[in-house]
């Protein structure tokens, strides 16, 4: 038996599609912490990740752009389309 070659059914799932939202308003690590807190509660099963010098948040485990817009909002941030 062969074992140097995984099979489908021993690999890891494909990774999951990622959304990235542009957060202006976020200047620091603690903001940054803020956000991703706020994301993964709202929504669970995501990961936030989260980027004060680029500006942005990438989730992922979903594929709803509005919920994720929603919780980066309910934080006390400004989501803005990605340009």
């Amino acid at each position: 038996m062969n074992k140097s070659k995984s099979t489908s059914a021993t690999e890891a799932p494909a990774a999951l599609e990622a959304i990235v939202v542009r957060v202006d308003d976020m200047a620091c690590g603690h903001c940054a912490q803020v956000i991703k807190t706020s994301v993964e509660a709202t929504l669970p099963g995501t990961e936030a990740r989260p980027d004060p010098a680029r500006k942005t948040v990438t989730v992922c485990g979903t594929t709803d752009l509005t919920a994720v817009r929603r919780a980066i909002a309910s934080a006390g941030y400004t989501p803005s389309p990605m340009s």
